[in-house]
């Protein structure tokens, strides 16, 4: 298993990621909310009025190089509010 995470940015280039707190969550074999409250986002410095990026990804974010398994993943009713 992988980490999954989420990391939003503004126009500037600076982001904010928030990892899920199961460790095992891109195993999950039906479908899973996942609410990640922007508080989080903006503890790290982000200006929540200035987002126009998003990002999920799998494993440690910067770590490119560490191999990885395959699958599919779905995602949908993505919302920053």
């Amino acid at each position: 298993a992988e980490p999954l995470y989420v990391s939003i940015a503004n126009s500037s280039g600076f982001a904010a990621t928030a990892a899920h707190d199961d460790a095992n969550a891109a195993q999950t074999g039906s479908w899973t909310k996942w609410v990640v409250p922007l508080q989080t986002f903006a503890d790290q410095g982000l200006d929540l009025t200035n987002v126009d990026k998003i990002a999920i990804g799998l494993g440690t974010k910067g770590a490119m190089s560490t191999a990885g398994g395959s699958g599919t993943m779905y995602f949908d009713d993505i919302a920053l509010y």
